[in-house]
Protein backbone atom coordinates (compact mmCIF):
# COMPACT_ATOMS: atom_id res chain seq x y z
CA UNK A 1 0.00 0.00 0.00
CA UNK A 2 1.47 3.49 -1.11
CA UNK A 3 2.35 5.78 1.47
CA UNK A 4 -0.36 8.30 -0.01
CA UNK A 5 -3.31 5.93 0.31
CA UNK A 6 -2.13 5.18 4.05
CA UNK A 7 -2.62 8.46 4.62
CA UNK A 8 -6.04 8.75 3.40
CA UNK A 9 -6.94 5.75 5.40
CA UNK A 10 -5.85 7.33 8.13
CA UNK A 11 -7.32 10.91 7.68
CA UNK A 12 -10.57 8.94 7.22
CA UNK A 13 -10.13 6.73 10.22
CA UNK A 14 -9.64 10.05 12.26
CA UNK A 15 -13.04 11.73 10.79
CA UNK A 16 -15.21 8.85 11.93
CA UNK A 17 -13.57 8.83 15.43
CA UNK A 18 -14.01 12.93 15.62
CA UNK A 19 -17.60 11.82 14.33
CA UNK A 20 -18.24 9.22 16.42
CA UNK A 21 -16.95 11.46 19.41
CA UNK A 22 -19.18 14.57 18.70
CA UNK A 23 -22.08 12.06 19.03
CA UNK A 24 -21.46 11.43 22.31
CA UNK A 25 -23.23 14.17 23.99
CA UNK A 26 -26.42 13.42 21.77
CA UNK A 27 -26.28 10.04 22.79
CA UNK A 28 -26.26 10.46 25.83
CA UNK A 29 -28.94 12.96 25.92
CA UNK A 30 -31.48 11.46 23.09
CA UNK A 31 -34.92 11.30 24.51
CA UNK A 32 -34.95 6.74 24.64
CA UNK A 33 -32.05 7.15 26.59
CA UNK A 34 -33.56 10.33 29.16
CA UNK A 35 -36.49 8.53 29.67
CA UNK A 36 -35.12 5.13 30.62
CA UNK A 37 -32.92 6.39 33.08
CA UNK A 38 -35.68 8.57 34.58
CA UNK A 39 -38.03 5.28 35.18
CA UNK A 40 -34.54 3.77 36.80
CA UNK A 41 -34.68 6.77 39.05
CA UNK A 42 -38.17 6.36 39.79
CA UNK A 43 -37.43 3.16 40.84
CA UNK A 44 -34.32 4.37 43.23
CA UNK A 45 -36.56 6.60 44.69
CA UNK A 46 -40.02 4.86 44.50
CA UNK A 47 -39.14 1.67 46.04
CA UNK A 48 -37.79 2.99 49.06
CA UNK A 49 -41.39 5.05 49.30
CA UNK A 50 -42.90 1.24 49.59
CA UNK A 51 -40.61 0.32 52.15
CA UNK A 52 -41.88 3.38 54.22
CA UNK A 53 -45.50 3.24 54.13
CA UNK A 54 -44.83 -0.37 55.30
CA UNK A 55 -42.58 0.09 58.15
CA UNK A 56 -43.42 3.68 59.89
CA UNK A 57 -46.23 2.45 61.51
CA UNK A 58 -44.48 -0.27 62.88
CA UNK A 59 -41.62 2.32 64.01
CA UNK A 60 -43.77 4.24 65.59
CA UNK A 61 -45.66 1.44 67.75
CA UNK A 62 -42.02 0.11 68.59
CA UNK A 63 -40.29 3.13 69.62
CA UNK A 64 -43.22 5.63 70.76
CA UNK A 65 -43.59 8.67 69.47
CA UNK A 66 -40.74 10.64 71.32
CA UNK A 67 -38.41 7.96 70.40
CA UNK A 68 -39.34 7.97 67.04
CA UNK A 69 -38.96 11.76 66.99
CA UNK A 70 -35.49 11.43 67.31
CA UNK A 71 -35.27 8.69 64.66
CA UNK A 72 -36.86 11.62 61.83
CA UNK A 73 -34.33 13.93 63.69
CA UNK A 74 -31.53 11.26 62.79
CA UNK A 75 -32.70 10.55 59.05
CA UNK A 76 -32.10 14.92 58.56
CA UNK A 77 -29.15 14.46 59.69
CA UNK A 78 -27.81 11.67 57.33
CA UNK A 79 -30.08 13.66 54.35
CA UNK A 80 -28.22 17.27 55.94
CA UNK A 81 -24.70 15.87 55.76
CA UNK A 82 -24.38 16.60 52.43
CA UNK A 83 -23.63 20.71 52.98
CA UNK A 84 -20.11 19.58 54.05
CA UNK A 85 -19.35 18.81 50.30
CA UNK A 86 -19.00 22.20 49.57
CA UNK A 87 -21.12 21.95 46.15
CA UNK A 88 -18.13 19.67 44.81
CA UNK A 89 -20.40 16.65 44.60
CA UNK A 90 -23.02 18.64 42.02
CA UNK A 91 -19.64 20.62 40.33
CA UNK A 92 -18.20 16.95 39.40
CA UNK A 93 -21.48 15.87 37.69
CA UNK A 94 -21.36 19.51 35.71
CA UNK A 95 -17.61 19.51 34.61
CA UNK A 96 -17.82 15.87 33.56
CA UNK A 97 -20.67 16.12 31.24
CA UNK A 98 -18.67 19.21 29.90
CA UNK A 99 -15.94 16.71 28.68
CA UNK A 100 -18.36 14.10 27.31
CA UNK A 101 -17.51 15.64 23.76
CA UNK A 102 -14.42 12.94 23.02
CA UNK A 103 -12.19 15.45 22.33
CA UNK A 104 -11.56 15.99 26.40
CA UNK A 105 -12.47 12.98 27.25
CA UNK A 106 -8.52 12.34 29.50
CA UNK A 107 -9.31 15.07 31.04
CA UNK A 108 -11.69 13.03 33.00
CA UNK A 109 -10.18 10.93 35.68
CA UNK A 110 -7.70 13.76 36.84
CA UNK A 111 -10.99 16.38 37.38
CA UNK A 112 -12.60 12.91 38.99
CA UNK A 113 -9.85 12.17 41.87
CA UNK A 114 -9.30 15.84 42.14
CA UNK A 115 -12.52 16.38 43.42
CA UNK A 116 -12.69 13.10 45.04
CA UNK A 117 -9.98 13.32 47.61
CA UNK A 118 -11.10 16.99 48.20
CA UNK A 119 -14.60 15.83 49.27
CA UNK A 120 -13.30 12.89 51.45
CA UNK A 121 -10.90 15.74 52.97
CA UNK A 122 -14.00 17.94 53.41
CA UNK A 123 -15.91 14.72 55.15
CA UNK A 124 -13.62 14.41 57.51
CA UNK A 125 -13.91 18.04 58.49
CA UNK A 126 -17.72 17.87 58.81
CA UNK A 127 -17.24 14.97 60.87
CA UNK A 128 -15.29 16.77 63.58
CA UNK A 129 -17.68 20.15 63.75
CA UNK A 130 -20.99 18.05 64.24
CA UNK A 131 -19.36 15.69 66.68
CA UNK A 132 -18.51 18.48 68.79
CA UNK A 133 -21.69 20.16 68.05
CA UNK A 134 -23.66 17.50 69.16
CA UNK A 135 -24.02 17.57 72.69
CA UNK A 136 -25.39 21.69 72.25
CA UNK A 137 -27.54 20.35 69.89
CA UNK A 138 -29.06 17.83 72.12
CA UNK A 139 -29.46 19.61 75.84
CA UNK A 140 -30.08 22.95 74.47
CA UNK A 141 -31.26 23.57 71.01
CA UNK A 142 -33.93 20.52 70.81
CA UNK A 143 -36.62 19.79 73.41
CA UNK A 144 -35.20 16.26 73.76
CA UNK A 145 -36.47 14.52 77.08
CA UNK A 146 -33.80 13.86 79.77
CA UNK A 147 -34.36 10.39 79.37
CA UNK A 148 -33.40 10.68 76.07
CA UNK A 149 -30.55 13.10 75.81
CA UNK A 150 -27.65 10.94 76.50
CA UNK A 151 -29.04 8.55 73.95
CA UNK A 152 -29.79 10.53 71.59
CA UNK A 153 -26.15 12.38 71.73
CA UNK A 154 -24.39 8.90 71.08
CA UNK A 155 -26.30 8.45 67.94
CA UNK A 156 -25.72 11.53 66.73
CA UNK A 157 -21.92 10.89 67.49
CA UNK A 158 -22.31 7.94 65.64
CA UNK A 159 -24.18 9.24 62.24
CA UNK A 160 -20.98 11.94 62.33
CA UNK A 161 -18.65 9.22 61.74
CA UNK A 162 -20.81 8.62 58.51
CA UNK A 163 -20.09 12.20 57.14
CA UNK A 164 -16.97 11.30 55.02
CA UNK A 165 -18.39 7.92 53.54
CA UNK A 166 -21.90 10.34 53.24
CA UNK A 167 -19.66 13.16 51.17
CA UNK A 168 -17.31 10.78 48.78
CA UNK A 169 -20.13 8.73 47.93
CA UNK A 170 -21.91 11.84 46.44
CA UNK A 171 -19.27 12.74 44.18
CA UNK A 172 -18.75 8.97 43.11
CA UNK A 173 -22.99 9.11 42.38
CA UNK A 174 -22.15 12.34 40.56
CA UNK A 175 -19.84 10.56 38.28
CA UNK A 176 -21.71 7.65 37.44
CA UNK A 177 -24.83 10.68 36.74
CA UNK A 178 -22.33 12.53 34.51
CA UNK A 179 -22.02 9.06 31.90
CA UNK A 180 -25.72 8.70 32.29
CA UNK A 181 -25.23 5.40 34.20
CA UNK A 182 -28.24 5.61 36.14
CA UNK A 183 -29.24 1.93 36.03
CA UNK A 184 -26.03 1.37 38.37
CA UNK A 185 -26.84 4.09 40.89
CA UNK A 186 -30.21 2.92 41.41
CA UNK A 187 -29.48 -0.60 41.62
CA UNK A 188 -26.96 1.08 44.57
CA UNK A 189 -29.91 3.37 45.72
CA UNK A 190 -32.85 0.48 45.84
CA UNK A 191 -31.74 -1.42 48.48
CA UNK A 192 -30.27 1.38 50.31
CA UNK A 193 -33.25 3.49 50.29
CA UNK A 194 -35.07 0.26 51.57
CA UNK A 195 -32.45 -0.32 54.15
CA UNK A 196 -33.05 2.92 55.43
CA UNK A 197 -36.48 2.39 56.99
CA UNK A 198 -36.32 -1.79 57.07
CA UNK A 199 -32.63 -1.26 59.03
CA UNK A 200 -33.93 0.52 62.11
CA UNK A 201 -36.88 -2.14 61.87
CA UNK A 202 -35.23 -5.19 62.15
CA UNK A 203 -33.02 -3.70 64.85
CA UNK A 204 -36.37 -3.39 66.98
CA UNK A 205 -37.02 -6.61 66.99
CA UNK A 206 -33.87 -7.49 69.04
CA UNK A 207 -33.50 -3.85 70.60
CA UNK A 208 -35.00 -0.27 70.77
CA UNK A 209 -31.70 1.29 70.93
CA UNK A 210 -31.17 4.39 68.43
CA UNK A 211 -27.25 4.22 69.18
CA UNK A 212 -27.64 0.87 67.58
CA UNK A 213 -30.41 1.98 64.63
CA UNK A 214 -27.54 4.63 63.64
CA UNK A 215 -24.42 2.00 63.88
CA UNK A 216 -26.49 -0.22 61.33
CA UNK A 217 -27.82 3.17 59.20
CA UNK A 218 -23.94 3.77 59.29
CA UNK A 219 -22.84 0.42 58.11
CA UNK A 220 -25.13 0.20 55.24
CA UNK A 221 -24.00 3.80 54.39
CA UNK A 222 -20.22 2.53 53.97
CA UNK A 223 -21.30 -1.00 51.55
CA UNK A 224 -23.20 1.90 49.65
CA UNK A 225 -19.71 3.82 48.74
CA UNK A 226 -17.97 0.47 48.25
CA UNK A 227 -20.34 -0.58 45.50
CA UNK A 228 -20.49 3.30 44.04
CA UNK A 229 -16.59 2.94 43.94
CA UNK A 230 -16.11 -0.32 42.22
CA UNK A 231 -18.81 0.81 39.61
CA UNK A 232 -17.25 4.32 38.90
CA UNK A 233 -13.86 2.53 38.57
CA UNK A 234 -15.75 0.44 35.56
CA UNK A 235 -17.19 2.76 33.62
CA UNK A 236 -14.94 5.87 33.72
CA UNK A 237 -11.85 5.26 31.60
CA UNK A 238 -8.48 5.71 32.91
CA UNK A 239 -10.20 6.48 36.75
CA UNK A 240 -8.60 3.19 38.08
CA UNK A 241 -5.13 4.08 36.47
CA UNK A 242 -3.61 5.91 39.15
CA UNK A 243 -5.14 8.38 42.04
CA UNK A 244 -3.99 12.01 41.09
CA UNK A 245 -4.91 15.54 42.85
CA UNK A 246 -4.05 18.80 40.69
CA UNK A 247 -4.70 21.65 42.31
CA UNK A 248 -5.29 23.83 39.46
CA UNK A 249 -7.85 22.66 38.97
CA UNK A 250 -9.36 23.49 42.27
CA UNK A 251 -10.54 26.76 40.80
CA UNK A 252 -13.13 25.92 38.55
CA UNK A 253 -14.72 23.26 41.04
CA UNK A 254 -14.73 26.09 43.65
CA UNK A 255 -16.57 28.40 41.41
CA UNK A 256 -19.12 26.38 40.76
CA UNK A 257 -18.87 24.54 44.00
CA UNK A 258 -19.11 27.64 46.18
CA UNK A 259 -22.39 28.84 44.61
CA UNK A 260 -23.58 25.33 45.30
CA UNK A 261 -22.15 25.41 48.77
CA UNK A 262 -24.84 28.22 49.91
CA UNK A 263 -27.71 26.51 48.19
CA UNK A 264 -26.50 23.26 49.76
CA UNK A 265 -26.42 24.95 53.10
CA UNK A 266 -29.99 27.20 53.07
CA UNK A 267 -31.76 25.01 51.06
CA UNK A 268 -31.80 22.00 53.05
CA UNK A 269 -31.79 24.37 56.40
CA UNK A 270 -34.85 25.82 55.15
CA UNK A 271 -36.63 22.73 54.18
CA UNK A 272 -35.53 21.34 58.19
CA UNK A 273 -35.45 24.20 59.71
CA UNK A 274 -39.87 23.66 60.41
CA UNK A 275 -39.33 20.55 62.15
CA UNK A 276 -36.32 21.81 64.27
CA UNK A 277 -38.42 24.76 65.28
CA UNK A 278 -41.58 22.48 66.37
CA UNK A 279 -39.03 20.60 68.26
CA UNK A 280 -37.73 23.45 70.14
CA UNK A 281 -40.96 25.28 70.88
CA UNK A 282 -43.56 22.60 70.59
CA UNK A 283 -42.51 19.02 71.64
CA UNK A 284 -41.27 15.71 70.34
CA UNK A 285 -44.37 14.26 69.60
CA UNK A 286 -45.36 17.54 67.30
CA UNK A 287 -42.77 16.99 65.62
CA UNK A 288 -43.49 13.46 64.85
CA UNK A 289 -47.35 14.92 63.96
CA UNK A 290 -45.85 17.05 61.30
CA UNK A 291 -43.21 14.97 59.83
CA UNK A 292 -44.85 11.87 59.09
CA UNK A 293 -46.98 13.60 56.87
CA UNK A 294 -44.68 15.69 55.46
CA UNK A 295 -42.07 12.23 54.62
CA UNK A 296 -44.91 10.53 53.04
CA UNK A 297 -46.45 13.81 50.77
CA UNK A 298 -42.97 14.48 49.68
CA UNK A 299 -42.10 11.40 48.66
CA UNK A 300 -44.39 12.37 45.49
CA UNK A 301 -41.13 14.69 44.64
CA UNK A 302 -39.29 11.56 43.81
CA UNK A 303 -41.16 11.76 40.02
CA UNK A 304 -39.73 15.07 39.18
CA UNK A 305 -35.82 14.38 41.14
CA UNK A 306 -35.91 11.20 39.08
CA UNK A 307 -36.20 13.17 36.02
CA UNK A 308 -34.36 16.16 37.19
CA UNK A 309 -31.29 14.23 38.06
CA UNK A 310 -30.73 12.77 34.29
CA UNK A 311 -31.72 15.94 32.94
CA UNK A 312 -29.05 18.06 34.88
CA UNK A 313 -26.22 16.68 33.04
CA UNK A 314 -28.19 16.37 29.59
CA UNK A 315 -28.83 20.82 30.61
CA UNK A 316 -25.41 20.75 31.38
CA UNK A 317 -24.20 19.18 27.73
CA UNK A 318 -27.17 20.97 25.95
CA UNK A 319 -26.72 24.66 26.78
CA UNK A 320 -23.15 24.43 25.39
CA UNK A 321 -23.59 22.73 21.92
CA UNK A 322 -27.93 23.32 21.54
CA UNK A 323 -29.88 25.82 23.43
CA UNK A 324 -33.04 24.61 21.45
CA UNK A 325 -32.50 21.28 22.61
CA UNK A 326 -32.26 22.63 26.60
CA UNK A 327 -35.78 24.70 25.40
CA UNK A 328 -37.41 21.21 24.26
CA UNK A 329 -36.55 19.72 27.85
CA UNK A 330 -37.44 22.34 29.85
CA UNK A 331 -40.76 22.40 28.24
CA UNK A 332 -41.91 18.73 28.27
CA UNK A 333 -40.03 17.94 31.48
CA UNK A 334 -42.35 21.09 33.21
CA UNK A 335 -45.28 19.64 31.03
CA UNK A 336 -44.79 15.49 32.18
CA UNK A 337 -43.83 16.67 36.08
CA UNK A 338 -47.35 18.12 35.87
CA UNK A 339 -48.97 15.88 34.64
CA UNK A 340 -47.86 13.05 36.87
CA UNK A 341 -48.02 14.74 40.30
CA UNK A 342 -51.68 16.50 39.84
CA UNK A 343 -53.76 14.16 39.76
CA UNK A 344 -51.96 12.18 43.55
CA UNK A 345 -51.78 15.63 44.73
CA UNK A 346 -55.85 16.22 44.08
CA UNK A 347 -56.05 12.27 45.69
CA UNK A 348 -54.27 13.15 48.58
CA UNK A 349 -56.00 16.60 49.53
CA UNK A 350 -59.42 14.44 49.01
CA UNK A 351 -59.27 12.10 50.94
CA UNK A 352 -56.25 13.34 54.18
CA UNK A 353 -58.37 12.72 56.74
CA UNK A 354 -59.62 9.29 55.53
CA UNK A 355 -55.71 8.59 54.46
CA UNK A 356 -54.55 9.01 57.45
CA UNK A 357 -56.86 7.08 59.84
CA UNK A 358 -56.29 3.94 57.53
CA UNK A 359 -52.54 4.17 57.75
CA UNK A 360 -51.74 5.63 61.15
CA UNK A 361 -54.78 6.27 63.04
CA UNK A 362 -57.52 8.43 64.15
CA UNK A 363 -55.13 10.52 66.85
CA UNK A 364 -52.86 10.82 63.60
CA UNK A 365 -55.32 11.85 61.39
CA UNK A 366 -56.66 14.18 63.77
CA UNK A 367 -53.68 16.36 64.14
CA UNK A 368 -52.08 15.63 60.57
CA UNK A 369 -54.72 16.39 58.18
CA UNK A 370 -54.55 19.92 57.76
CA UNK A 371 -51.11 19.45 57.25
CA UNK A 372 -51.31 16.84 54.86
CA UNK A 373 -53.44 19.11 52.53
CA UNK A 374 -51.15 22.11 52.82
CA UNK A 375 -48.11 20.46 52.15
CA UNK A 376 -49.73 18.34 49.03
CA UNK A 377 -50.33 21.60 47.82
CA UNK A 378 -46.83 22.75 48.17
CA UNK A 379 -45.17 19.23 46.86
CA UNK A 380 -47.32 19.89 43.53
CA UNK A 381 -45.85 23.47 43.40
CA UNK A 382 -42.45 22.37 44.41
CA UNK A 383 -42.27 19.82 41.97
CA UNK A 384 -42.56 21.88 38.91
CA UNK A 385 -39.63 23.83 40.36
CA UNK A 386 -37.58 21.12 39.71
CA UNK A 387 -37.08 21.79 36.25
CA UNK A 388 -36.01 25.64 36.10
CA UNK A 389 -33.62 24.86 38.93
CA UNK A 390 -31.41 22.36 37.17
CA UNK A 391 -31.97 24.19 34.11
CA UNK A 392 -29.76 27.29 35.90
CA UNK A 393 -27.51 24.83 37.37
CA UNK A 394 -26.79 23.33 34.43
CA UNK A 395 -26.09 26.42 32.59
CA UNK A 396 -23.26 26.91 35.09
CA UNK A 397 -25.39 29.28 37.23
CA UNK A 398 -25.38 28.38 40.44
CA UNK A 399 -25.17 31.88 41.81
CA UNK A 400 -28.37 32.44 40.93
CA UNK A 401 -30.16 29.80 43.20
CA UNK A 402 -27.78 30.79 45.51
CA UNK A 403 -28.53 34.26 45.70
CA UNK A 404 -32.22 33.54 45.75
CA UNK A 405 -32.10 30.92 48.85
CA UNK A 406 -30.27 33.81 50.48
CA UNK A 407 -33.22 36.34 49.82
CA UNK A 408 -35.42 34.02 50.64
CA UNK A 409 -33.81 32.72 54.00
CA UNK A 410 -34.78 35.37 56.67
CA UNK A 411 -38.13 36.05 54.78
CA UNK A 412 -39.04 32.01 55.52
CA UNK A 413 -37.37 31.62 59.03
CA UNK A 414 -39.59 34.92 60.26
CA UNK A 415 -43.01 34.01 58.75
CA UNK A 416 -42.42 29.92 59.82
CA UNK A 417 -41.94 31.25 63.34
CA UNK A 418 -44.94 34.00 63.16
CA UNK A 419 -47.32 30.96 61.82
CA UNK A 420 -45.94 27.99 64.43
CA UNK A 421 -46.74 30.59 66.82
CA UNK A 422 -50.19 31.59 65.54
CA UNK A 423 -51.29 28.29 64.33
CA UNK A 424 -49.02 25.21 65.41
CA UNK A 425 -47.85 22.74 63.00
CA UNK A 426 -50.64 24.13 60.63
CA UNK A 427 -48.74 27.09 60.04
CA UNK A 428 -45.90 25.51 59.54
CA UNK A 429 -47.03 23.87 56.60
CA UNK A 430 -48.38 26.84 55.29
CA UNK A 431 -44.89 28.22 55.47
CA UNK A 432 -43.85 25.95 53.75
CA UNK A 433 -46.26 26.49 50.63
CA UNK A 434 -45.51 29.83 50.17
CA UNK A 435 -42.09 29.69 50.44
CA UNK A 436 -41.92 27.32 47.90
CA UNK A 437 -44.48 29.24 46.01
CA UNK A 438 -42.52 32.09 46.01
CA UNK A 439 -39.11 30.30 44.95
CA UNK A 440 -41.17 28.61 41.92
CA UNK A 441 -42.11 31.78 40.27
CA UNK A 442 -38.86 33.28 40.63
CA UNK A 443 -37.02 30.26 39.19
CA UNK A 444 -39.01 29.98 36.36
CA UNK A 445 -38.13 33.68 35.64
CA UNK A 446 -34.47 32.48 35.79
CA UNK A 447 -34.72 30.16 33.36
CA UNK A 448 -36.91 32.10 30.93
CA UNK A 449 -33.85 34.59 31.39
CA UNK A 450 -31.52 32.02 29.69
CA UNK A 451 -33.76 29.85 27.70
CA UNK A 452 -37.12 32.38 26.45
CA UNK A 453 -40.12 30.54 26.46
CA UNK A 454 -43.08 33.30 26.93
CA UNK A 455 -45.84 31.19 25.62
CA UNK A 456 -45.44 27.95 27.67
CA UNK A 457 -44.89 29.48 30.94
CA UNK A 458 -48.25 31.75 30.40
CA UNK A 459 -50.55 28.43 29.95
CA UNK A 460 -48.50 25.99 32.40
CA UNK A 461 -49.23 29.17 35.39
CA UNK A 462 -52.76 29.51 34.29
CA UNK A 463 -53.47 25.60 34.41
CA UNK A 464 -51.46 25.54 37.85
CA UNK A 465 -54.04 28.51 39.09
CA UNK A 466 -57.06 26.41 37.98
CA UNK A 467 -55.36 23.48 40.04
CA UNK A 468 -54.77 25.24 42.96
CA UNK A 469 -58.59 26.42 42.62
CA UNK A 470 -59.85 22.82 42.14
CA UNK A 471 -57.55 21.25 45.29
CA UNK A 472 -59.18 23.86 47.42
CA UNK A 473 -62.52 22.93 46.62
CA UNK A 474 -61.68 18.94 47.20
CA UNK A 475 -60.73 19.46 50.62
CA UNK A 476 -63.59 21.61 51.84
CA UNK A 477 -65.76 18.39 50.75
CA UNK A 478 -67.15 16.11 52.89
CA UNK A 479 -69.01 11.73 52.57
CA UNK A 480 -67.05 9.08 50.35
CA UNK A 481 -69.92 9.27 48.00
CA UNK A 482 -69.06 13.24 47.02
CA UNK A 483 -65.47 12.90 47.24
CA UNK A 484 -65.42 9.82 44.90
CA UNK A 485 -67.55 11.68 42.63
CA UNK A 486 -65.78 14.86 42.37
CA UNK A 487 -62.55 13.29 42.19
CA UNK A 488 -63.28 11.28 38.78
CA UNK A 489 -65.54 14.29 37.52
CA UNK A 490 -62.06 16.31 37.94
CA UNK A 491 -59.61 13.47 36.63
CA UNK A 492 -61.67 12.74 33.49
CA UNK A 493 -61.76 16.61 32.63
CA UNK A 494 -58.12 17.12 33.61
CA UNK A 495 -57.39 13.89 31.05
CA UNK A 496 -59.33 15.57 28.44
CA UNK A 497 -57.19 19.33 28.92
CA UNK A 498 -53.81 17.06 29.13
CA UNK A 499 -54.87 15.22 25.54
CA UNK A 500 -55.53 18.64 23.66
CA UNK A 501 -54.17 21.53 25.55
CA UNK A 502 -50.97 19.99 27.04
CA UNK A 503 -49.28 17.17 24.99
CA UNK A 504 -48.91 17.67 21.72
CA UNK A 505 -49.40 15.88 18.09
CA UNK A 506 -46.17 14.12 18.65
CA UNK A 507 -46.59 12.91 22.10
CA UNK A 508 -49.87 12.15 21.51
CA UNK A 509 -48.77 9.63 18.44
CA UNK A 510 -46.43 7.96 20.72
CA UNK A 511 -48.92 7.81 23.85
CA UNK A 512 -51.36 6.01 21.43
CA UNK A 513 -48.78 3.50 19.83
CA UNK A 514 -47.45 2.72 23.68
CA UNK A 515 -50.85 1.79 24.49
CA UNK A 516 -51.61 -0.03 21.61
CA UNK A 517 -48.47 -2.13 22.11
CA UNK A 518 -49.61 -3.01 25.37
Amino acid sequence: MSRKRRLEGAALEDEKQREAQSSTPRTLTSGRVLAKNTLWNITGQGVPLIAAIFTIPLLIKGLGIDRFGVLTLAWVVIGYLSLFDLGIGRALTWAIAEKLDGAHENEIPLIAWTALLLMLLLGVFGAIVVALLSSWLIRDALKIPVILQRETADTFFVLALSIPIVISTAGLRGILEAYQRFGLANAIRVPMGVFTFLGPFLVLQFSNSLVLIGTVLVAGRLIAWFFHLVFCLRIAPGLNRKIIFRRRLLGPLFRFGGWMTITNLIGPLMMYADRFLIGALVSMAAVAYYTTPYEMVTKLLVLPAALVGVLFPAFASAMTQDKSRARKFFQRGTSYIFLAVFPLTLVIVTFAPEGLELWLGSEFSRESATVLRWLSVGVLVNSLAHIPFALVQGAGRPDLTAKLHVAELVFYVGILWWLLIRFGINGVAMAWLLRVLVDTVILFWMAHSLVPCGKFLSRMFALVGVALIVLALGATLHGAILKGAYLLGVLAIFAASAWFFILNSEERTLLVRVVSRS
